[in-house]
């Protein structure tokens, strides 16, 4: 089911890429009216990410998905009736605020679900889905937009959502974490269906009680900025911003550099929806690799893969279209990939309680290296940089993300020594509430 919710998200996200060209020659819009519709997306993601995929600490991650998924679903039918271009930017940036809302509690929600030694895979597999939203985007825009028009597939990319609502509505459990303090019945019966063995007599507590530390009263945006929690969220935010910036510099480049270049415009499309598919096959090694080596180093060599292979597809673009292709592919690979997994790093890096508001913000801040990644881009092609130039700067990059994954591995095992510490001190204190005490961590 979150699954299905990452995949709408990403067919809803992507299909304005598709659509704009087709509102431009309906409203006559010159291209750089196009660049405000663009951008109410992102801003409206950035406003999801920030303000509403916190509220998961009050209300629920599963009132939060359903509520987003009903969200982006409404506005995204009505994008099929704006009837002017300031109607159109206004409308994407709230169907913008519910896709971002609803994808830190859907990551999230699936995380604590998973099993803990494969918690790393089932969050990239989760990421995948919003891939393949993606390239679903391109498929039904090919086959919708010629025959029908623009507005057909916005009915239909809200149509979709809202139908899932529905069945989320019904079916979605919400996390035994936030049900815990809140409504223990409930938790129990969703603990029941994961372990139909668990005792009746069995006390079940809050990570917080079941450490024999106090419960924590401080808004989960606050904890991200105090003690140990800063170094972590600055390092982790560094990567994101990188990996963002890298990733949609190459999304809206390669294709422009390679007709420049005078590949043939099949040849741009393929090698751009080669990064998107080469980080969909990657996900299926880097996520077990996550689990089974750690999270940290195998994202670290990830982006140190990433640089050669953005440094490669450098020298690649001059050549032969299978070389540009080859190279776009493992490109795709590192940079795709590693957004995917930095996703992962996160829903690992932060525990269950702050893990949501963690993600969320991450991905909200990683998007302004997403801005700005094919700003400097544009400014750097525009000044008579060589692409050479361009895609070895990039690699560069991906060496500094690299760095900042290293050095966030050695403030996390300083900071799980501290509350491996913390839990032993109160375990006795937990141990003498019942004969069998069961702790939900989400861990």
């Amino acid at each position: 089911m979150t699954g299905l919710v990452m995949f709408l998200d990403g067919l809803d996200t992507q299909a304005i890429s598709f659509v704009a060209p087709a509102v431009a020659r309906e409203w006559s819009l010159p291209v750089a009216a196009l660049g405000p519709i663009f951008s109410a997306s992102i801003v409206g993601l950035m406003i999801g990410y920030l303000v509403l995929s916190p509220l998961a600490h009050r209300i629920g991650h599963r009132k939060l998905v359903i509520a987003a998924t009903a969200l982006f679903g409404v506005f995204t039918v009505l994008c099929a009736v704006a009837g002017n271009e300031t109607q159109l930017i206004a409308l994407r940036l709230l169907t913008g605020a519910g896709l971002g809302a609803a994808i830190p509690s859907a990551v999230a929600l699936a995380s604590e679900f998973a099993p803990a030694r494969r918690r790393s895979t089932f969050v990239m597999l989760i990421y995948c889905w919003l891939a393949l939203g993606f390239v679903a985007a391109s498929l039904l825009s090919g086959a919708v937009i010629p025959a029908w028009g623009w507005r057909p597939l916005f009915v239909l990319g809200g149509i979709l959502p809202l139908l899932l609502a529905l069945v989320l509505l019904r079916l979605l459990p919400d996390s035994p974490s936030y049900l815990l303090p809140r409504d223990a019945a409930r938790a129990r019966a969703t603990l029941r269906r994961l372990d139909p063995d668990l005792d009746p007599t069995t006390l079940v507590l809050p990570a917080e009680r079941a450490s024999g530390a106090s419960a924590r009263t401080r808004s989960p945006l606050i904890e991200l900025f105090r003690r140990h929690w800063l170094v972590s969220t600055a390092l982790l935010w560094i990567a994101f911003m990188l990996n963002l910036g890298v990733f949609y510099a190459v999304q809206s480049w390669l294709p422009t550099i390679l007709g420049r270049l005078g590949h043939a415009p099949s040849t741009a499309v393929l090698a751009t929806a080669l990064t998107t598919i080469g980080g969909i096959v990657a996900a299926l090694v880097i996520g077990p690799s996550m689990d089974r080596r750690g999270p940290f180093g195998t994202l670290g060599v990830v982006y140190l893969l990433g640089a050669v292979f953005v440094s490669m597809l450098a020298f690649a673009v001059t050549g032969e279209s299978w070389l540009v292709l080859g190279a776009a592919f493992l490109a795709g690979t590192c940079v795709t990939g590693g957004q995917m997994s930095v996703v992962a790093l996160a829903t690992v890096l932060y525990p269950p309680r702050i893990r949501p508001t963690g993600v969320g913000w991450a991905l909200g801040i990683g998007r302004i290296g997403g801005i700005l990644g094919p700003l400097l881009v544009g400014f750097a092609l525009g000044g008579g940089t060589a692409p050479r130039t361009v895609f070895v700067v990039m690699g560069a990059v991906l060496l500094v993300a690299s760095g900042a994954v290293m050095a966030l591995a050695r403030v996390s095992r300083t900071v799980r020594a501290d509350a491996r510490r913390a839990d032993s001190a109160g375990s006795s204190a937990a141990g003498s509430d019942a004969a069998r005490t069961v702790a939900v961590t989400g861990d």
